[in-house]
């Protein structure tokens, strides 16, 4: 039986977006776009010092952001790594595929890391598909 949208409003209760999460999704982004390494350390002490005495949605955005952050990086380097490997480094189709292929993973990161920050915007949790950690109970 479907759902009447009175339920779905009843069930649906927002929460207010806290500064942490919004920052914590602002340093992900920050750190594909601008200033890779710098904002990364940000949000690593930003999670060191918050984690234990943040609520489920904060940690939520802090968790998501700290590892989907570790995965992107390890995904990118081992995959581009492997094309000039296996490829060689002189072969000029393997500069094209590792090229494509970097514009093209880098891309779906910052996506993803957009909509996270519209979720943290909105006061609702994220998980990155593929990569993020499984949503902490209360979120």
């Amino acid at each position: 039986m479907p759902v009447s949208e009175d339920q779905l409003a009843e069930s649906y209760q927002p929460r207010q977006p806290t500064a942490t999460a919004v920052l914590a999704q602002s340093l992900y982004l920050i750190n594909l776009l601008l200033v890779p390494g710098i904002a990364f350390a940000f949000l690593l002490l930003l999670y060191f010092q918050k984690r234990g005495k943040a609520d489920p949605f904060t940690l939520n955005h802090l968790q998501q952001t700290v590892f989907a952050t570790l995965w992107a990086g390890l995904i990118i380097f081992v995959v581009l790594g492997l094309i000039l490997l296996l490829g060689g480094i002189n072969g000029p189709y393997v500069w094209m595929i590792a090229i494509m292929y970097f514009t093209l993973a880098h891309s779906s990161f910052i996506i993803l890391g957009m909509i996270g920050l519209i979720k943290a915007l909105a006061g609702q949790c994220w998980r990155y598909p593929l990569i993020g950690k499984a949503l902490p109970d209360g979120c």
